[in-house]
């Protein structure tokens, strides 16, 4: 995709979304032709609203989602009817085989395809299914109808889709839906260029034109944590039992570095406090290195003190060893008479941590921070709603590091959202990038912060070096 540079700066877009697994790239989808300037309003299928709900889109788009094609705005406009004549292109991404077909057919059965049938500004569709739904006739035969429309059809990729199958089904590059709807939307006023230029030839005498629509308000954009102090813990703990040997794991801080490299991007100022990793951490972290658990330990205990937190968001990534060996010797260990070690648990940090914010928050007029921590789990996730409750804190990311796409040392994880007040949310295999991208789009709903909101949060925390510092 062409480097973002407001392509489409004040031009107002629906995003229509429908029931397909795909639906979760949709929020990034927003976010990127957000970034480009536009104003992006929602529409949703009842489907996809089962697969991404409708919190996380209305807080980062800042409108609401219209997934009721029965519903009438606060003004009693039909919702609908209303987006169709008053953005400038219509986007369907990800678009269902069954959608193809309704709006193939003509069918006014959700709020998109009856946008789409209420509009005439251009619209761009991005299919996505299973390989064989995408090749069967009936489903080229609805993709041609739509061309013949003038859709623009971004055509999906091959690779592997969610049946685990490998084919022709994939959603688009989202950058090329983005330059699709750039092209589209430039193409369409290029025609009206045309036609007004026609049409001033032909009459001499032309009545005004109307007045430019006003610029919309702000919208969210890669702020959104500006101002905002994010901890983030990555790595592994080192357990000494002598001084060259040492029990750990198999942590390389990949996971905890996505999140803190996302939420610099975000505008955050992030304290990476860091165990022993295999990748480099980023350089406008503040980094604090650690060995241990009790290292650890005290590098969050010196950033939640007891007049509150000095932190608005904490991760918590890092692999922390759950034993240690009791008595650690000062010397090597000779080899020859063999080894017996006696362990201790670690602390739980992150119920430690959680446990001191909640009573600090409580005594003190300091906001209390979201609190999200991982799980690494073999083979079940049956005890992670529990964890997530024992160790209090607002979102629980669960793996299964058995799994080869999803272990210690992989570019990709695949996790399960585990959340106080919501359902679980499987996502499928992404890059640990783009895991990092999705759960901080959670916390930033859990922080309330959209556009001007982030900006005028800016000063209000303190920063990484005085929370280190204790100041």
């Amino acid at each position: 995709m062409t480097e973002s540079n407001e392509r489409l700066l004040n031009r107002r877009i629906a995003l229509g979304i429908t029931g397909s697994i795909a639906a979760y790239k949709a929020i990034e989808l927003m976010r990127m032709l957000q970034r480009e300037g536009a104003d992006v309003r929602v529409l949703m299928t009842n489907s996809a609203v089962e697969f991404v709900g409708t919190l996380t889109i209305e807080t980062l788009s800042q409108h609401p989602v219209d997934s009721d094609v029965l519903a009438l705005q606060g003004d009693g406009q039909i919702g609908h009817i209303a987006s169709a004549h008053d953005v400038e292109a219509i986007v369907v991404a990800p678009a269902t085989a069954h959608w193809l077909a309704a709006m193939a057919s003509g069918l006014a059965g959700d709020t998109i395809t009856a946008a789409c049938l209420a509009t005439s500004v251009p619209v761009v569709v991005a299919p996505a299914m299973d390989g064989g739904m995408y090749a069967h006739p009936a489903t080229q035969a609805n993709v041609a109808r739509l061309r013949e429309f003038g859709y623009r059809i971004v055509e999906p990729e091959s690779g592997v889709l969610a049946s685990g199958m490998v084919g022709r089904g994939r959603l688009a590059d989202l950058g090329t839906i983005v330059d699709a709807t750039v092209e589209a939307l430039s193409e369409a006023s290029g025609t009206a260029t045309s036609r007004r230029s026609s049409n001033r030839a032909a009459a001499p005498s032309p009545s005004p034109s109307p007045a430019p629509a006003p610029a919309p308000a702000s919208v969210p954009s890669r702020s959104d944590l500006r101002g905002r102090h994010v901890v983030v813990t990555a790595g592994g703990t080192s357990e000494p039992i002598d001084p060259v040997r040492f029990i750990g794991n198999r942590s390389t801080g990949k996971m905890g570095i996505a999140v803190a490299n996302d939420a610099l991007d975000r505008g955050a100022a992030v304290t990476l406090i860091l165990g022993s990793v295999t990748v480099e951490p980023p350089a406008a972290a503040q980094v604090v290195r650690v060995e241990t658990a009790a290292q650890m330990q005290t590098a969050l205990q010196a950033l939640t003190p007891p007049e509150g937190p000095f932190f608005d968001v904490l991760v918590m990534a890092a692999a922390v060893a759950d034993f240690r060996p009791r008595t650690p010797s000062d010397k090597k260990v000779g080899r020859s008479g063999g080894m017996t070690l006696e362990l201790d648990p670690t602390p739980d940090l992150l119920a430690e941590t959680a446990k001191r914010v909640a009573a600090a928050t409580k005594s003190s007029a300091a906001r209390r921070p979201v609190l999200v921590g991982f799980a690494a789990e073999t083979g079940s996730f049956d005890k992670v709603a529990e964890k997530l409750r024992a160790k209090g804190v607002d979102l629980l990311v669960a793996n299964d590091v058995a799994e080869a796409s999803s272990g210690f040392g992989t570019d990709t994880n695949k996790v399960t959202i585990y959340s106080i007040d919501m359902p679980p949310e499987e996502l499928p295999v992404l890059d640990k990038s783009e895991v990092a991208e999705l759960l901080l789009d959670r916390v930033v709903v859990r922080l309330g912060l959209t556009g001007r909101a982030a900006s005028d949060a800016a000063g209000a925390t303190a920063t990484p070096e005085s929370a280190v510092s204790g100041r």
